[in-house]
């Protein structure tokens, strides 16, 4: 029985789809995205950054070293504390006991009772020289013999090699006898033997000693200048005549060092002799009245700086921006579509 011509010939397009769809190849299944992990609650708090730290440049200047005292004694009022203490002669002496865990107050006391007798020691066959053993004992009595890397506030003191000129900084060892090192005013004091040499008065290459303040890792370094300045009037005395020379001497180095510092205090006490204890009274109260006049400053600048880094660790730790959403790959197409003009299928 023949079947009918006109309706085989309108199968013949569906055979030839059959035939072509048996020969291609199935259709690869689509590429999984991966997709990162959404943290449930809250996004961990930023941690706080540093706070900046202080620190202080104790300056040379015998008796009126006593300022110090003072302007210590104003930061803490305050809310000032320096966690960080360098000193050169005077400036030594009181950063070592600060150093120590004295508070402003305890100084004050240790320095109304103090006995000039007691921290100096005359040798005649030196020719008139104070030997500085006395000092040495007396400084080391008042940090309990602790030696500097000990002291609960880190402390350096500024002294001078004889034989070279070479700035040295104490960082460690016998506190007293770098403080005598520091403390030797030459003409005055017999140089401090340590180790294979000797050590004079900072002040004759660091009369403000910003940059060990600064190798102590101080970010901020509050300066405080005692020395003297020329002021056209003869010093009555020996220990007067050496000192101002030491002063007028070191007065350029130092000018170039406290430019270094973010804030300089200069008490008014250029008219208190350097050997003038009995003035100890007034130099403290000159310290007071400078850290004073100097608090707004300071505390502006120190605001500022904090704020400059509490701005810069947030940056560093801000949360970073959800990353661009991924597209999903497009499917490859089959080989009939590429036949009939059918590429990939994208979304």
């Amino acid at each position: 029985m023949k079947l009918p011509r006109r309706p085989f010939l309108s199968l013949l397009p569906l055979l030839l789809l059959a035939a072509c769809g048996g020969n291609t190849r199935p259709d690869p299944a689509p590429a999984m995205v991966p997709v990162a992990p959404v943290a449930s609650g809250p996004a961990a708090p930023i941690p706080a950054a540093p706070k900046v730290k202080v620190g202080i440049a104790l300056g040379g200047g015998a008796a009126k070293g006593f300022a110090h005292i003072g302007v210590i004694k104003m930061l803490e009022a305050n809310g000032i504390a320096p966690v960080v203490v360098s000193g050169t002669s005077a400036g030594s002496v009181v950063g070592a006991l600060y150093a120590s865990g004295m508070d402003a107050f305890q100084m004050q006391q240790r320095a109304f009772v103090l006995d000039e007798a007691s921290i100096r020691d005359v040798r005649l066959f030196s020719g008139g020289l104070v030997q500085g053993q006395k000092l040495q004992d007396y400084v080391n009595d008042l940090v309990g013999k602790r030696p500097i890397e000990k002291l609960p506030r880190p402390f350096a003191a500024v002294a001078t090699r004889l034989e070279d000129g070479e700035r040295t900084v104490f960082v460690r060892g016998n506190t007293g006898q770098a403080v005598r090192a520091s403390s030797s005013v030459p003409g005055v004091f017999e140089p401090v033997a340590i180790g294979a040499s000797r050590y004079v008065d900072g002040g004759v290459v660091s009369p403000v000693p910003v940059d060990a303040a600064r190798q102590l890792g101080a970010d901020f370094v509050i300066a405080v200048d005692i020395s003297s300045k020329a002021s056209g009037r003869t010093p009555a005395n020996l220990v007067g005549v050496v000192n101002q020379s030491i002063s007028i001497m070191g007065q350029k180095l130092g000018e170039q060092e406290l430019a270094r510092a973010d804030i300089v205090i200069r008490p008014r006490v250029n008219d208190i002799g350097a050997a003038d204890f009995q003035q100890r009274n007034n130099a403290i109260l000159e310290g007071e009245k400078a850290a004073l006049a100097a608090m707004p400053q300071i505390k502006a600048r120190l605001a500022q700086l904090q704020q400059t880094r509490d701005q810069a660790h947030a940056a560093r730790h801000a949360p970073l921006p959800p990353p661009p959403p991924v597209e999903p790959p497009c499917e490859p197409g089959s080989r009939l579509g590429r036949l009939i003009g059918r590429g990939e299928k994208c979304p």
